[in-house]
């Protein structure tokens, strides 16, 4: 009996952490957006970022900035500083997907080879020539392809006996991760183009130095459609991480609902993967981040992973563009260095409690 009083002071507790979290979050991603567009090599007053913006469409007369600034707002930096929040919301969603979806906390579509495999496929898209009929997408369509293609082969020698093992889904995945960045360095050294090589390992690392407005267009609308369908899904995840017995008696359709995440969160990483390269880790540290905040149910989750995910992307990229200024670090340079000591403590504390 006490313990069912401690399990709902608890769950209560957590309820209002999360009533009072997820406010200051969304007020938090307009005030990281602000303070991102306006840091750089040359500063822009807050103020004047937004009265840009306005004038930009329609809302404002022109002011007294310079072209300059005005360009430096408007193309340069607001595209990408949109696009790191777009795509940290993205790939922190999918890590909590996969989570739930494999059982394993420590999966990550970084670590399990999804982004490796999307970058197989994007880079053969520019290389090769593949997916061409796809134009402008072609890129996004081989990356997709590529990430459902290591999801699927990750899958395949995780299971054992019908069932996923957690050691052996971590360890196909870090196997097929070397396996696909050997592909995509073989394919680059040997391509005819000698200027790819320069632009595969920036890209491969993760960049957002080339972000542009139509970069947006599809990395959004596919955000928009996947977090709107996960978040109606709360329910059927938490049955999920409760086993395959609790969920049937809940009559949830399991193959059919890992067979749509499946689809989902290849999808998300391959077209992130494919505007942005290989970011690592930020789907694994932010989910644990909330769920230490606001306990372990997806209805809590899911929503305040999207925003904690936009702000951690969007102050990353932040410090990858100024830390040794003038030069640029690679976003998955600072990921890295901040996720790997991150799946060490992971390790060490879980050591712990068994």
């Amino acid at each position: 009996m006490a313990e069912i009083a401690l399990n709902k002071a608890q769950r209560w507790t957590n309820e209002l952490r999360f009533r009072f979290l997820m406010p200051l979050c969304v007020l938090g991603i307009a005030l990281s957006i602000t303070m991102a567009v306006s840091v750089g090599a040359a500063d822009i007053a807050s103020l004047d970022v937004w009265r840009i913006a306005a004038a930009k469409i329609g809302l404002l007369p022109s002011g007294n900035w310079t072209l300059a600034q005005e360009q430096i707002v408007w193309l340069i930096r607001f595209p990408r500083v949109l696009l790191a929040a777009c795509i940290g919301a993205s790939l922190a969603i999918v890590g909590v997907t996969m989570q739930a979806l494999v059982r394993n906390t420590l999966a990550d579509p970084y670590l399990l080879g999804i982004s490796s495999g999307a970058a197989v496929g994007a880079v053969g898209a520019i290389a090769l020539g593949f997916f061409a009929f796809a134009g402008l997408y072609a890129v996004s369509l081989g990356a997709f392809a590529g990430s459902l293609l290591a999801l699927a082969i990750v899958f395949m020698f995780a299971r054992r006996y019908g069932q996923l093992a957690p050691q052996r889904l971590i360890l196909a995945g870090l196997a097929v991760s070397y396996v696909f960045t050997g592909i995509t360095s073989f394919i680059t050294l040997t391509s005819d183009n000698r200027q790819l090589a320069g632009q595969m390992l920036s890209w491969t690392l993760g960049n957002l130095a080339r972000a542009s407005w139509f970069d947006l267009t599809l990395p959004t609308l596919l955000l928009v459609c996947g977090a709107g369908y996960l978040l109606t899904q709360a329910r059927s995840l938490n049955a999920l991480i409760a086993g395959d017995e609790t969920a049937a008696t809940l009559g949830l359709d399991l193959q059919r609902f890992r067979q749509t995440l499946f689809i989902i969160t290849a999808l998300l990483t391959g077209v992130m993967v494919a505007v942005s390269g290989a970011i690592g880790f930020v789907g694994l540290m932010v989910p644990h981040i909330t769920r230490l905040l606001v306990g372990a149910d997806h209805h809590r989750v899911l929503p305040l992973t999207l925003a904690v995910g936009s702000m951690f992307l969007i102050w990353v990229d932040v410090i990858a563009r100024t830390i040794v200024a003038p030069t640029e670090l690679p976003v998955g340079v600072v990921t890295a260095l901040l996720g790997g000591p991150f799946f060490l403590w992971l390790m060490w504390r879980e050591q712990r409690q068994e």
